[in-house]
C-alpha cells in the first residue's frame, strides 16, 4: 500500500469512527450517512463501500446494509457502478 492509499484509508476509518463507531454498529440508516460523508469529503463513495464489504462478515445485517448502500450509490453517484474495477482487462 503507498502513501496515499493508506492516507485515503486513514479518512475512510476516520469517517467510519465518525458515523457508524463499529462493523456490530453498522445498519442501514448508518450506511447512509457513511456514504454522504465520504462524498462530502471527496472520496468515491463506491471506493469506501468496498473498504466496508472486506469486513461484512462483521456486519449483523449485512444483506440490508449492502441492498441500501447499492441504492443509495445509485442515486447519488453519476454512473453507479464502481470504477476500480476493470472489465476485459484493461
Amino acid at each position: 500500500m503507498n502513501d496515499f492509499e493508506s492516507s485515503i484509508e486513514s479518512k475512510i476509518e476516520r469517517i467510519w469512527d465518525n458515523t457508524c463507531q463499529s462493523f456490530q454498529n453498522c445498519t442501514s440508516s448508518n450506511i447512509q450517512s457513511f456514504l454522504q460523508e465520504c462524498l462530502e469529503n471527496q472520496i468515491d463513495p463506491q471506493f469506501c463501500m468496498s473498504w466496508v464489504e472486506q469486513h461484512k462478515s462483521e456486519i449483523p445485517d449485512w444483506n440490508s446494509v449492502s441492498e441500501t448502500s447499492l441504492n443509495w450509490i445509485n442515486q447519488h453517484t453519476s454512473t453507479g457502478s464502481p470504477y476500480p474495477f476493470k472489465e476485459n482487462g484493461y
